[in-house]
């Protein structure tokens, strides 16, 4: 009688400890979305083989932001694209945007570093992909904006106090030539169309540059495609599909 009591206490106690292990993890996945924003990846692991990164707000580099602006930290970013980048289960990156943009360095660092993925990525434009979200959407194997999504193109510009001499303006006129160059080798738009639509001083009040909507974005050849996110799941699993049965 003892020793049934005591297979009785193992495995209620054994219940307890799986029940504290689904609660630990269910707060780890709970802190990690809040935190980052994205689920953790043993949980991406068990459900999908596609990995979604999401990069939303304004693109925060070297200065930090004020607390009540919803920012990416591309310092969070960075170690999880190089973790997914080795991790057998992960078969594919689905990039979701909907930044306003942000510090040209990071952004820029991001667009290259997903340039640089080995495994097939597709981005997808929400609601907008403004300045510097253009060349991390057009990172990307393939791209996608949703028909109401919109993406601002103007010149670089820098906020606090600057030199008002001529290095200054050469400066930045190279920074905005290693936009230009970037995008128009990771898209279909030749590098003089996106200076024009960079320089453009019809579509903005006060300030130079365009505003490209859903289709628009597909026309200038900056965007593959107008879809969702059904459009570019799909697209994302006919790229894994093609990536395996290449290596085979």
């Amino acid at each position: 009688m003892s020793k049934k009591k005591e297979n009785l206490d193992k495995d209620e106690n054994q219940n307890k400890d799986d029940n504290v292990q689904e609660d630990n993890n269910s707060s780890d996945a709970i802190e990690s979305i809040k935190e980052l924003g994205q689920l953790p990846s043993h949980a991406a692991e068990e459900e999908s083989p596609i990995h979604c990164l999401t990069i939303i707000g304004q693109v925060e580099g070297h200065v930090s932001l004020p607390p009540q602006n919803k920012t990416t930290k591309y310092e969070h970013l960075i170690p999880q694209i190089v973790g997914l980048c080795d991790n057998a289960k992960v078969k594919g990156v689905l990039v979701i945007l909907n930044t306003v943009g942000g510090d040209v360095e990071a952004g820029l660092a991001l667009a290259e570093l997903i340039a640089s993925v080995s495994k097939p990525v597709v981005s997808l434009v929400l609601g907008g992909a403004h300045s510097i979200g253009v060349p991390i959407a057009v990172s990307s194997n393939y791209s996608f904006i949703t028909p109401t999504a919109t993406m601002t193109i103007h010149p670089v510009r820098m906020n606090g106090t600057i030199i008002g001499v001529q290095q200054t303006f050469e400066f930045f006129d190279q920074m905005q030539e290693r936009i230009v160059a970037f995008v128009s080798k990771n898209s279909h738009i030749s590098e003089s169309r996106f200076r024009e639509l960079m320089l453009d001083v019809g579509k903005l009040a006060r300030d130079v540059g365009t505003i490209l909507v859903g289709k628009e974005a597909v026309e200038e050849k900056i965007i593959d495609e107008v879809g969702g996110l059904r459009e570019a799941m799909a697209k994302l699993h006919e790229l894994i599909e093609a990536s395996e049965g290449g290596q085979t």
